[in-house]
């Protein structure tokens, strides 16, 4: 029987926990299909589940990773969308225990393995659903972005941040962005953001209310929560709409009602799974929306107007590639990524331009 390299864990806990085995390979059943995967990438939402934080709680020994680029090399009963040969990457939506992409052979969703441009390496493939996803159901399905509107995107370093900034111009609006760094300025205007705030010496409500002619940005798109909401309630426009999809600084979120009184404006709670789906919550796929947003995205990326970025490549095998995972310790917001190939592995930090750090 082949077995194919795959990281597991046994308990919840740091990178320490992570195991690399050598696993039978396993064949797809009914909906699914195997990848000789080449490329993943590494998120946040990884270790929050690895350190039992996230929505969906981990059933030992597990599997882990959301996402991957590679050629599909089996399918199961019933799999008509994607064939044998094809170069696909890994969307999210699918559990992320029990179709874990931290592998050199794996099992995902039909319906989750997304044929790719052929302009795309399987590096920037592999760092594409994640961030684009995120953006784009916010910004069209609950934002409803028009162009000539303005949008607010708070810690814009991030992968989502950076992929908000590109989703933002698309529509044709005018992208404010925040950083705590001044050193992240130049970068995050190389990016495309218009405007760039820096968090730790600006005035945020001030400089948005220079921008917007003092009406008020239209959305806001935020990751930090926490007692940054009355500052942002300040700044959204009557009518506007605040987006929270994170709580970096925390659940604890008091609500600016006085300014929601004179402002108008709606507060909203998102997740990508809201569209996506995941049935580890019970949560179905918008299939409308999620096919809407995969043509989107794809025509985009193969236009050459969408463009993950990915920096520092690392040439490794696959078990220096942990080795190294359990040095960083996973513990930025950023993406990494492993390129899978005869040799071993390259990791690439992806949706991090030089010039970034933490946001």
């Amino acid at each position: 029987m082949s077995t194919a390299k795959t990281v597991i864990f046994r308990r919840l806990g740091g990178p320490e926990v992570l195991e690399l085995k050598d696993l039978p390979v396993a064949e797809p059943k009914a909906g699914e299909v195997r990848i000789g995967v080449q490329a993943i990438g590494l998120n946040r939402a990884e270790v929050m589940y690895r350190t039992g934080q996230y929505l969906e709680q981990p059933q030992f020994p597990s599997k882990i990773g959301i996402e991957a680029a590679g050629v599909i090399d089996a399918v199961g009963p019933g799999v008509t969308n994607v064939h044998v040969g094809d170069k696909v990457s890994v969307a999210t939506g699918q559990s992320i225990g029990k179709y874990g992409t931290y592998g050199e052979k794996i099992i995902t969703l039909a319906s989750s393995a997304i044929p790719y441009p052929k302009n795309l390496t399987p590096e920037r493939a592999a760092s594409v659903w994640v961030q684009y996803l995120t953006a784009y159901f916010a910004f069209v399905d609950l934002g409803h972005v028009q162009r000539g509107q303005c949008v607010l995107i708070t810690a814009a370093t991030g992968g989502a941040g950076l992929g908000a900034i590109e989703m933002a111009r698309l529509l044709g609006a005018t992208s404010i962005v925040t950083t705590r760094s001044a050193s992240k300025k130049r970068a995050l205007l190389d990016a495309g953001a218009d405007h760039v705030v820096v968090a730790s010496g600006e005035n945020l409500v001030e400089r948005v209310k220079a921008v917007t002619n003092g009406k008020g940005t239209d959305v806001i798109f935020d990751p930090i929560a926490g007692d940054t909401l009355p500052m942002l309630a300040e700044a959204v426009a009557w009518g506007g709409q605040i987006i929270l999809y994170g709580a970096l600084n925390g659940a604890n979120v008091p609500y600016p009602l006085f300014a929601g009184f004179l402002r108008n404006f709606t507060l909203r709670t998102y997740m990508v799974y809201n569209f996506c789906g995941l049935a580890a919550l019970g949560l179905p796929r918008n299939e409308e929306a999620f096919a809407r947003a995969v043509k989107f995205i794809n025509e985009n990326l193969a236009s050459g107007k969408l463009r993950p970025a990915i920096a520092a490549p690392l040439q490794a095998t696959l078990e220096i590639s942990l080795g190294i995972e359990l040095v960083l310790g996973l513990l930025t917001r950023r993406q990494l990524l492993w390129h899978f190939s005869t040799l071993g592995a390259c990791g690439c930090r992806n949706g991090v331009p030089p010039g970034f750090g933490s946001c």
